[in-house]
């Protein structure tokens, strides 16, 4: 079993997820790479020398599954997988979506710090990152299903600061803008033509921006403790504000 402090990182087949466990392999971490693709994330753990457990975080016997295969000891969980489903208005919504949102941005990312808070707690310090949007601070049109959402996995976050404080647990909320991976194309159900307009006429973050903000994060002393990082492209001054043609 390796000696360096263990990471685990879900949604790690693709965009931020993956490349999260890159940044924190090269920074001392053996990295857990959990999602569903089980494809992906062999080939990533291989390439950083970590290790691939197939997860689905809206499958509670999934997650029990992780955390009864991991070491007693987790030092850093980045809770990355979510995402969003459809563009609708409140009137026009379909549950399914819905349910869909809820399951992985909320009751995922709280069943996965439950079952691994015990080797968290074991350990003699860890940090969990929550990776949420400012989508979780912000209302817009045909967005009330991803933005209730993200909001309340802000409020997770923030509940979860307020219950370890005075334990050596560092809890951080990690909220990017637009990012070019493949949300888009996840949120418009493949139709990748329309995924694309959403990033024409500036420059979007990268899965390698967000990685290196939370790698940063990560990585400071175990006494600071980054409550919230919000983080957009430079042309983007809210959800709904793209300076989009500006040369930037």
């Amino acid at each position: 079993m390796s000696t360096r402090p263990i990471a685990v990182v879900t949604g790690a087949s693709s965009g931020i997820g993956a490349a999260t466990a890159e940044a924190l392999a090269a920074s001392g971490y053996h990295v857990w790479c959990t999602a569903r693709r089980a494809d992906r994330i062999e080939a990533l753990a291989e390439k950083i020398g970590g290790t691939a457990f197939v997860c689905d975080v809206a499958d509670v016997a999934s997650i029990d599954a992780l955390a009864a295969a991991l070491p007693s000891e987790v030092h850093l969980l980045v809770n990355n997988a979510g995402g969003a489903q459809g563009l609708d208005t409140v009137e026009d919504a379909k549950d399914s979506d819905w349910i869909t949102m809820f399951e992985t941005n909320v009751l995922g990312l709280m069943r996965v710090t439950r079952a691994l808070l015990p080797k968290m707690k074991a350990a003699p310090k860890s940090h969990i990152v929550n990776v949420t949007s400012i989508a979780g601070r912000e209302a817009y049109p045909k967005g009330a299903g991803y933005t209730s959402a993200k909001h309340g996995a802000r409020v997770i976050t923030q509940t979860l600061r307020a219950e370890l404080n005075g334990l050596p647990i560092r809890v951080t909320d990690i909220s990017p803008g637009l990012v070019e991976t493949e949300f888009s194309i996840v949120r418009f159900a493949g139709d990748t033509e329309r995924a694309s307009k959403v990033y024409d006429g500036y420059t979007p973050l990268t899965a390698d921006d967000i990685a290196e903000t939370i790698r940063w994060a990560v990585m400071l002393p175990a006494h600071v403790n980054i409550d919230e990082i919000v983080v957009k492209p430079l042309a983007q001054a809210s959800a709904t504000q793209v300076a989009r043609g500006a040369g930037v």
